[in-house]
């Protein structure tokens, strides 16, 4: 620094003039604090436990060649994934366990812990009654997986029906007497056949006489005594026929090549089958009954008012008669008088019952007449009983249409049912005139509906 700097500001020190300097305002609030040093461990070259195996290494140190244990367990975990892909549900894996023979506690904190049965998918086949069995076959052999053959290919398992032969009697080789064998046919593979209704032995001929019993597709050990008399159904048989025939021995077998044991299926009869429906026909029998006490009761009271109209017309024509024999015969005024009289009165009458068939929309006629002056009087006495009108058609609608099901089901079932079981006569009375009228209406829908036709080709055939 220059002496005259330094001179200048030793004599500004000395001096007592104040020299004006900036005022900061703001305050300066930042720490510095001093924290310990870290240092970076080296990495031991060493083996030590972190580093002595593979997970705990760089993936620049492992080596990147697959080796053939590797291979090996790959292609066993894919052949195994293709496998469990054309497994059913019902081969998967511990299926052939029962579930009493399975570990497991019951209690709250294991709840819903057991999977059983919880992966299986619910399996709907859709058929017709009028489709055959092979049909059937097609749609089970679908969802099965294929087994290997003697010669280790592939193949389709076969699935076959059969059902207890109730109409005859079972075939028995041992049950025939030596003169019969000698009648017999003698057959290779013989096999027992349920075709039309007639259970036939079918298989090739045997030259050596003696009869070779065909394979089963489930070889049973020992006879079942559960399940006598089980015949096979021929694939062209209708679903319908064989199901009717199987609804009477309540049950019938599917045999699945490579199953264990035949897959048992339980047909219910028509009684189980109707049983809901019966229930709720004799539930709204009930209903029907107690209300057709008091809708009879108004009916009658209504057809008697009908009645006494009808006399009390008779009546007053009778009476007119006689009032105008005697005004003309008997009296002053004659037949020139009454004639002009008679002639207005039977006129105005005329006019006036066409008018009133008019106004009501109705025919012409006795009975429509009778029909509206009952249905008029039933109205009164329905509302003055309390019955009600709509329920009541609601009950028998579906009366009707429970014992139409019924009916319908008895046909499949080919038996006889009789509605007197499960209604009384009045019910069912009720049930047929509902019937009776709804036909009625129907004709007559078609009877115009045809003359409506007929109009409009003689319309056509005029222009």
């Amino acid at each position: 620094m220059k002496p005259s700097i330094l001179r200048a500001l030793a004599t500004a020190g000395r001096s007592n003039k104040c020299w004006p300097t900036p005022r900061i305002s703001h305050q300066c609030t930042r720490t510095f604090n001093q924290s310990t040093r870290l240092r970076l461990r080296e990495q031991s070259k060493g083996v030590t436990a972190e580093n002595s195996t593979s997970q705990g290494q760089p993936a620049a140190n492992l080596s990147q060649s697959v080796g053939e244990e590797e291979k090996d367990h790959y292609a066993r975990v894919v052949e195994h994934s293709k496998q469990s892909q054309m497994r059913s549900p019902w081969m998967r894996e511990g299926s052939d366990k029962p579930p009493v023979a399975r570990l497991r506690s019951a209690g709250a904190m294991v709840k819903d812990v057991n999977k059983d049965r919880k992966d299986v998918e619910p399996l709907a086949l859709l058929v017709h009654p009028q489709q055959p069995l092979s049909y059937l076959e097609r749609l089970i052999q679908s969802e099965l997986p294929v087994i290997k053959n003697e010669n280790g290919n592939d193949k389709i398992p076969a699935v076959h029906f059969r059902a207890q032969d109730l109409g005859e009697e079972a075939i028995d080789p041992d049950r025939h007497e030596p003169d019969e064998e000698s009648e017999d046919y003698k057959f290779e593979h013989s096999e027992d056949f349920k075709i039309d209704g007639k259970t036939e032995r079918t298989g090739k001929l045997n030259e050596s006489g003696e009869v070779a019993e065909a394979k089963p597709v489930n070889p049973v050990k020992e006879p079942d005594p559960e399940h006598p008399n089980f015949v096979r159904w021929s694939p062209s048989t209708e679903i319908g026929d064989f199901i009717r025939d199987a609804a009477r021995g309540k049950e019938f077998s599917v045999d699945i090549e490579g199953a264990p044991e035949p897959i048992y299926v339980a047909v219910p009869s028509f009684a189980d089958r109707t049983y809901y429906l019966r229930m709720r026909l004799r539930k709204t029998a009930k209903q029907i009954s107690s209300l057709a006490d008091i809708k009879t009761e108004c009916d009658k009271l209504a057809h008697k008012s009908a009645q006494r109209v009808a006399q009390g017309g008779f009546a007053v024509l009778v009476g007119w008669w006689g009032s105008v024999y005697v005004l003309t015969f008997q009296t002053d005024l004659g037949w020139d008088v009454m004639e002009p009289v008679t002639y207005l009165v039977g006129l105005s009458t005329l006019i006036g019952g066409y008018m009133w068939f008019l106004y009501h929309n109705r025919e012409v006629s006795y009975r429509s007449a009778m029909n509206f002056t009952v249905s008029k009087r039933q109205d009164k006495l329905y509302q003055a009983k309390g019955f009600d009108v709509l329920k009541w058609d609601a009950l028998v609608e579906e009366g009707n249409r429970l014992r139409r099901e019924i009916k319908m089901v008895a046909e499949e079932y080919d038996v006889d049912w009789d509605e007197a079981k499960e209604a009384d006569d009045k019910v069912a009375k009720a049930l047929r005139n509902e019937r009776r009228k709804k036909q009625l209406v129907k004709d007559d829908e078609d009877e115009e509906g045809k003359k409506r036709k007929k109009s409009k080709e003689e319309d056509d055939d005029d222009d």
